[in-house]
């Protein structure tokens, strides 16, 4: 939709990323129709020409908005309402928490890790370019049970958090993989497709799988630090019980705050140097640097 891919193409610092994905992801939008977005998609087409002019127009303030939330910025289509920007936090909050439960068994655990990476993987394959875990620490400490307070902390509270957070990134890499081989579509500052990259491909899956890893290893290591701190207040020495539920809220709030700020860490259209790319796409235009949709 040459609207959106307007609107992501402008160069903008992570600081107005930020905001602007906090707006995006505003979950009301959820709430709109498809003859709604279809209509909102209309109205920029038309408001097209004079766009600048009109932004702090409300009515196309909302219909932006509307459309950089619910349709695929290339195809211009309406996304699944479950796979939409502003369904992420809430579908995938309540998936995670209860991944991080300490379960006492590998089925519950393999289920809720299942269905975060099902969730993940149906995400990342909707949001892709058009063109184109924890549970084995938690199964090593229920196989091979111990006192050690060292090995307690290694794998319940230290190497998950690494292990989640590659489990996620190659959620990305192997779901969207035909784009290292295929390659993305590259378009020049006029929106014109100039050629398909193999290497913006690749450049576009590393960053999609980077923030992927910050949303959900950040995601288990800051409720596990907390944790571990309040463990030694007097607070938590008297109400033991308060400590888990502590640790679900911190969970979701964490979650929550690090969906936008990934999501904002590389720009939604992506830049890449002309010579960075394939010999026969550097000689199809002048241009210094070529344009790319990421993907989510």
């Amino acid at each position: 939709m040459e609207v959106n891919c307007n609107q992501w193409r402008r160069e903008q610092p992570f600081f107005r990323r930020l905001l602007q994905w906090l707006d995006i992801l505003d979950p009301t939008t959820l709430l709109a129709s498809n003859k709604e977005i279809e209509n909102a998609q209309t109205l920029l087409q038309d408001s097209l020409p004079s766009l600048k002019e009109m932004v702090k127009n409300e009515k196309i303030k909302q219909a932006l908005k509307l459309t950089l939330s619910s349709v695929h910025p290339d195809t211009g289509d309406v996304l699944p309402t479950v796979f939409r920007a502003s369904a992420f936090t809430p579908l995938a909050v309540p998936l995670v928490v209860a991944m991080l439960l300490p379960h006492r068994g590998m089925k519950p655990a393999l289920f809720w890790q299942f269905l975060f990476q099902s969730y993940s993987a149906g995400y990342n394959l909707t949001n892709r370019n058009k063109t184109t875990c924890k549970v084995f620490p938690q199964f090593m400490m229920n196989r091979y049970t111990s006192n050690s307070p060292i090995v307690h902390t290694v794998f319940r509270k230290i190497l998950p958090v690494p292990v989640l957070a590659i489990a996620s990134a190659l959620n990305v890499a192997i779901v969207r993989g035909i784009e290292f081989d295929k390659g993305i579509e590259v378009v020049d500052k006029n929106g014109n497709v100039v050629g398909i990259s193999q290497l913006a491909g690749t450049k576009a899956i590393k960053e999609t799988a980077f923030s992927r890893a910050v949303l959900v290893g950040t995601t288990v290591a800051a409720p596990n630090i907390l944790v571990s701190y309040l463990q030694r207040t007097n607070f938590i020495r008297r109400f033991p019980l308060a400590l888990a539920p502590f640790r679900h809220v911190m969970t979701a709030i964490v979650f929550g705050l690090m969906v936008p700020i990934s999501f904002s860490l590389y720009p939604q259209t992506g830049k890449i140097k002309r010579d960075n790319l394939e010999p026969l796409i550097q000689s199809a235009t002048t241009e210094d640097s070529l344009y790319y949709n990421r993907g989510l």
